[in-house]
C-alpha cells in the first residue's frame, strides 16, 4: 500500500528562480529541495546514504544551465525534518514522488542518483515507469555488494557486513545498508522498462582498503558487475573510471555533465 501524503504547501506551480533552498511539507514533515533552470527536460537529483542536497554542489548550477533540474534532501537528512525511523528504499520512492507532484511535475523526469539514492531510484523506476524518462545511477549501492565481498572471503566478509549494520543503525538509521543487504535482491533489468540507463562506476584502488569490498579484486568485480548491469538495457551504457573514488560528481563533475547531457540527447533520439 503506497503511503499517504499530506501536501500541505501551495504555490508550487512554477520553477523556485531563488538560488536558496525552499521547504515544502511531505507526510506531515518540512522537506528541503531547490529547483532550478528551465527546459524540456527535468533532472532529479537523488543524493546517497545520509547525505543531502548539497552532495550536488559541483555539478548543481551547471546542470540547471540547460535543464529544469530538482535536488532535494531526503527526511532525516541535510535541512530536511530530522527525523529517525527504519525507512525502506519503497517508502523513499514514495517521497521521491510526492515531491514530484508537490513541485507539479507532470511529466517523466530524467532521475540522476547517486549510491543509496540509486537503489531508490531503481525502485522509483519499477514502481512508477511513467514517471522516468531516462537513468543515470552514479557509483550506485547494489544488493549484490555482499556477494562480491563473500567471493573474496566468506569468513571476513560476514564479520565486515555484520559490523556495517551496526554502523547503519547506530548512525542516524537512515537503514540504507540494512534494507538492501539484508533482504533478497531486487529483480534487476526485468522490472525497468526500456529507457536509457547509464551508470558510472568507479575501478579506482585504494592504497589502503577499510573492506574486503575495496580491495583490488573487489574493485574489478564492481566494474563488471555493473558493466554487465548496464549492458543489459537495450539502451544501457556503462562508464568506468578510475580517477575518482565514490563520489564522481565531486571529483569529476566535468565527466558526470557530460554524461547527464548524453544521456538527454540518447533519450531525445528515443523518442524521435
Amino acid at each position: 500500500m503506497k503511503i499517504i501524503t499530506f501536501i500541505c504547501l501551495a504555490l508550487l506551480s512554477l520553477p523556485v528562480s531563488s538560488n536558496e533552498p525552499h521547504f515544502v511539507t511531505i507526510n506531515g514533515h518540512a522537506m528541503e529541495y531547490q529547483d532550478q533552470g528551465e527546459g524540456k527536460v527535468t533532472l532529479l537529483l537523488e543524493a546517497g546514504g545520509s547525505a543531502g542536497l548539497v552532495d550536488w554542489d559541483p555539478v548543481y548550477n551547471e546542470l540547471t544551465k540547460q535543464y529544469r533540474t530538482i535536488r532535494y534532501s531526503r527526511l532525516g537528512n541535510g535541512n530536511s525534518a530530522q527525523i529517525r525511523k527504519n525507512y525502506s528504499s519503497e517508502e523513499y520512492a514514495d517521497e521521491a514522488l510526492a515531491l514530484l507532484e508537490a513541485l507539479k511535475v507532470e511529466g517523466p523526469v530524467v532521475y540522476v542518483a547517486h549510491s543509496y539514492g540509486a537503489y531508490i531510484a531503481r525502485v522509483f523506476a519499477a514502481r512508477y515507469p511513467e514517471r522516468v524518462a531516462a537513468l543515470m545511477l552514479i557509483e550506485p549501492a547494489s544488493e549484490h555488494d555482499v556477494d562480491i565481498m563473500r567471493a573474496i572471503d566468506l569468513e571476513q566478509a560476514e564479520k565486515e557486513i555484520a559490523q556495517v549494520k551496526l554502523d547503519d543503525m547506530q548512525n542516524g538509521m537512515s537503514n540504507q545498508y540494512l534494507d538492501f543487504w539484508a533482504k533478497r535482491p531486487l529483480p534487476d533489468y526485468e522490472q525497468i522498462g526500456d529507457i536509457p540507463v547509464t551508470v558510472i562506476a568507479s575501478v579506482k584502488t585504494y592504497d589502503d582498503p577499510p573492506l574486503l569490498f575495496f580491495t583490488d579484486e573487489a574493485r574489478a568485480m564492481w566494474g563488471q558487475l555493473h558493466k554487465d548491469w548496464a549492458e543489459a538495457f537495450p539502451q544501457g551504457r556503462a562508464v568506468l573510471t578510475d580517477k575518482s573514488y565514490h563520489f564522481p560528481q565531486r571529483d569529476e563533475p566535468e565527466l558526470v555533465v557530460a554524461e547527464v547531457h548524453r544521456l538527454v540527447r540518447q533519450l531525445s533520439l528515443s523518442i524521435q
